[in-house]
């Protein structure tokens, strides 16, 4: 094993400069064992250390007792940055990563909510902001004096939120409401002697301000009588860059809501443009949507949908309730055999006006498909989310196209070699 790990990390690096190692399962591995695996990479031109805790086993003393270890150990790690990577199966993750920044390590893998197989990984937000809102105590592990505003990372926080919705939007998977930094009660407070002190000192109960993190609360001022400019301007107040296109269509939602909503919220105007930037090429198109339901009724939907021939074909179906009954409905007119594995909906803000959002996932041949829609009608959003789906996984069919967007060049790449 120490002689692969020398000859494939120096096989590496004649490759490319920088080359990061990676122990599989460094949190269960015998620590003496590792320290020499650890220096044999570095010696061979491993540039980073990555230490996995791959199944999210320790604990955050023992892995920052293992970060310290291989410190203390393996003697050329001077010469390589220390990373590490963990799973949040014990929900430790990200308490297990700021026990290692304690004890040097420099890089962490995390992602955008914690998303990642199994209970997910390390959130990026919640380290971010762990090290942003406790800078004084972070700030001596990396030589600076505790009074010290340099940030400890290079990232944007005003971007987490949007960044955070986006990636929601574009995997299929809800932030839940309680999830720290990004989740929708995170700056909110229920208790009656919290909210008065919210209202006399924010400070009493937030440790951040929601602003930090690209949060907006504000209501702004627009209705169905607004104009185009107006709209647009708001738009890039919020961080939308759009096409001229993209904001024509999206105004054109803009006033269908205004006519139905008395107030509108930047949450709607997010949704509306999320809902309109999302869209796949429309090869199936959902022209009509009408069900029938009732505790003693049988819930019954009739679909017309145009196909990709730009023919108008329509059908009707039953179901344990109305979502299902349009889904079938709408499978019998497209017919691109796939399977729900996941449906979900969440109100963008509150009232019994609110815009629904609804995001499926669509799997076929081990591929996921999501699908994302908003409307006042949930109904609506739900047959709309679901056509959005069969879109991708039909364009993949047509266009034989990888769910990697670096699956090309990654085989290019290896053909090369």
């Amino acid at each position: 094993m120490l002689a692969i790990t020398s000859e494939m990390v120096a096989y590496a690096k004649s490759f490319v400069e920088d080359v990061e190692f990676s122990p599989e399962d460094a949190g269960r591995s015998d620590p003496e064992f590792l320290y020499e695996v650890l220096e044999r990479a570095i010696a061979a031109g491993a540039t980073t250390v990555n230490i996995p805790d791959t199944v999210g086993y320790t604990t955050p003393e023992e892995f920052g007792g293992l970060i310290r270890g291989i410190r203390e150990n393996v003697p050329n790690i001077d010469r390589a940055i220390i990373s590490v990577h963990g799973h949040n199966d014990l929900g430790l993750a990200v308490a297990n990563f700021l026990a290692a920044v304690e004890n040097g390590a420099r890089q962490l893998e995390c992602t955008i909510n914690g998303i990642g197989e199994r209970a997910g990984n390390a959130a990026l937000e919640e380290l971010v902001m762990a090290l942003h809102v406790r800078r004084s105590y972070y700030n001596p592990f990396f030589g600076r004096p505790a009074e010290s505003a340099e940030p400890l990372t290079k990232i944007k926080t005003r971007e987490i939120y949007k960044t955070s919705r986006l990636v929601s939007n574009l995997t299929g998977m809800l932030v839940q409401p309680n999830k720290a930094i990004v989740g929708a009660n995170a700056f909110a407070h229920e208790s009656g002697i919290h909210q008065d002190g919210v209202l006399k000192h924010k400070l009493t109960y937030e440790i951040m301000d929601a602003q930090s993190i690209g949060l907006n609360d504000n209501q702004i001022i627009l209705g169905k009588h607004s104009g185009r400019n107006a709209f647009g301007t708001r738009l890039r107040e919020l961080g939308f860059e759009l096409s001229e296109t993209d904001v024509n269509n999206a105004f054109l939602k803009f006033k269908d809501l205004a006519d139905k909503k008395k107030e509108i919220t930047d949450w709607d105007l997010e949704a509306i443009v999320n809902n309109e930037i999302q869209q796949v090429p429309e090869m199936f198109r959902l022209e009509l949507v009408q069900v029938s339901c009732g505790d003693h009724s049988c819930p019954t939907a009739t679909v017309t949908v145009r196909t990709p021939a730009g023919s108008e074909l329509t059908d009707a179906a039953i179901g344990t309730g109305p979502v299902d009954a349009i889904y079938k409905a709408i499978n019998g007119v497209v017919n691109v055999p796939n399977q729900l594995i996941e449906f979900s909906v969440q109100s963008v803000t509150a009232g019994i006006d609110a815009i629904g959002e609804v995001t499926i996932r669509l799997q076929h041949e081990e591929q996921v498909f999501s699908g994302h829609a908003a409307h006042t009608d949930i109904i609506v959003a739900s047959a709309q989310a679901y056509v959005n789906a069969l879109n991708r996984l039909y364009t993949a069919q047509q266009t034989g196209d990888r769910l990697h967007p670096q699956y090309e060049q990654a085989v290019e790449a290896i053909a090369a070699v």
